[in-house]
């Protein structure tokens, strides 16, 4: 007779008496429901939920769900691969038990990342995490290389929508301003407190530029940690302006003028324990490897962007002079420039010094857009890249002619021809396996038609409450 003994391929060793033992703890402190997330392709964030007592169960056998999720739509409808979409099938959700934490900003529930895995025990391939969680591993067995990263999270908060949907700001101060901060202080200590109490370490917190807008940065971790942080925090800032009567927004763009939300990247590089991005000869402090690294992650950016920026509302933001990011150029501390090079301060650069990749939002599945920003710049290391001339400034500003001397570029402006780039994309393709990488391709062709024939407003209208 088979019992939670013995659970069927892919859970992990232990995991069943962990559950158990950990069931039983949550129980006692009140927890009621286990909330089991993983994000699609379109960078939603799907769930399912069991209740605590059946944790031990999904640990040894999973939770169904279909694997049509990996094409759905932000709208919810359903777009075809050739072995995507079909309403065949199963899959089984496996909880991650060393990143479950109790809900502080939802009372009564934990949640864990989910692993998605095949009937027979498989991974499948159209899984995010697993497609990160791979990049590391090889990463670190290729190259001896490891990783840190962090995601910034950028949000407006909006009075309730009402039947129209409307935004609402639900502050009034200036961008950056103290007044903003006051006015919305309970709500942001609550947010600090929970966020405390669930083990994220944040390193800053503050009012930003467009109406309504605020932005929180955490610390940096592995990247499939940093992955799962991105998506617990997102939850955790949910719920908490729920409690104090607000509505969140994570899009991209929630007017269709004006500054959007970004969800920018910073990256680093690191082998036995030494950043890679500090105490080298290249510029800035840049060790060879990581020069080459961020030459990759350069190289590629136009054709990173349907899997970074896979939103219609995201090519409202990626606009010139707005610090999105939009030219495939670098530089120290450039803001306007696709990747700016952080060096840290004098004293803490071998801790602080990193990449940060500014043309990324949050409608991107994080565990898709870190894996193939890695993907990205181990091609640079593989192949010794070097770096172009640095820009200052905002290459806007460049005529046609010195931009072409330098090799800066607008990147896509649309999320059809940022497509186009991922088609010719063959080292990202290659990375994320056939089956991710057709769901990219499908699912944001479906996104270009949900949206054919709207203007602007209504592009940032039809997006604004799915993130």
């Amino acid at each position: 007779m088979t019992t939670l003994a013995d659970p069927v391929p892919g859970g992990r060793p232990g995991d069943v008496e962990r559950a158990t033992a950990l069931s039983g703890e949550l129980a006692g402190r009140g927890v009621h429901g286990i909330v089991l997330a993983y994000v699609d392709t379109a960078g939603i964030c799907r769930v399912k939920t069991v209740p605590t007592a059946k944790l031990a169960s999904a640990a040894a056998w999973g939770v169904g769900m279909s694997p049509v999720f990996d094409t759905f739509l932000a709208n919810d409808s359903i777009v075809t691969t050739d072995v995507l979409g079909s309403p065949d099938g199963d899959l089984r959700l496996y909880p991650d038990l060393d990143h479950l934490v109790e809900l502080a900003g939802q009372p009564g529930w934990a949640w864990a990342p989910v692993d998605r895995i095949t009937q027979e025990g498989e991974r499948h391939p159209g899984c995010g995490r697993t497609f990160l969680r791979r990049t590391v591993r090889e990463a670190a067995e290729r190259h001896g290389v490891t990783f840190r990263a962090a995601i910034e999270i950028e949000w407006a908060v909006s009075r309730p929508p009402g039947a129209d949907g409307a935004f609402v700001p639900a502050v009034t101060g200036p961008a950056y301003g103290a007044t903003r901060q006051v006015e919305l202080s309970d709500c942001s200590a609550d947010l600090l407190a929970a966020l405390a109490r669930q083990g994220v370490e944040v390193d800053q917190f503050h009012p930003e530029y467009a109406a309504g807008q605020f932005e929180l940065s955490v610390a940096a971790s592995d990247p499939v940690a940093a992955a799962d942080r991105s998506v617990l925090v997102r939850q955790t800032i949910r719920a908490v302006a729920g409690r104090h009567g607000l509505a969140v927004s994570f899009a991209p763009a929630v007017q269709g003028q004006g500054v959007g939300n970004g969800g920018h990247v910073h990256l680093s590089a690191w082998r036995d324990g030494v950043n890679l991005h500090a105490g080298g000869d290249r510029r800035h402090g840049m060790r060879p490897e990581a020069e080459s690294f961020v030459a990759g992650v350069l190289g590629h950016l136009p054709a990173l962007t349907p899997v970074t920026v896979p939103s219609p509302a995201g090519y409202l933001r990626l606009r010139p002079s707005q610090w999105a990011g939009v030219f495939t150029a670098w530089g120290r501390e450039t803001r306007e420039a696709g990747l700016r090079v952080v060096t840290g301060t004098a004293g803490h650069r071998d801790e602080a010094a990193n990449l940060e990749v500014k043309p990324v939002d949050l409608a991107a599945n994080p565990y898709l857009a870190l894996g193939c920003l890695i993907a990205a710049g181990l091609d640079g290391l593989a192949s010794g890249a070097l770096l172009p001339e640095e820009i200052t400034g905002d290459p806007a500003r460049l005529d046609a002619e010195e931009a072409a001397a330098r090799g800066v570029r607008r990147l896509p402006v649309s999320l059809r021809e940022a497509i186009e780039e991922f088609r010719a994309g063959g080292p990202l393709r290659a990375a994320l396996g056939p089956v991710l990488a057709d769901a990219v391709i499908a699912v944001r062709q479906g996104e270009i038609d949900a949206v054919a024939g709207l203007d602007d407003d209504q592009v940032a209208a039809a997006y604004r409450w799915k993130y």
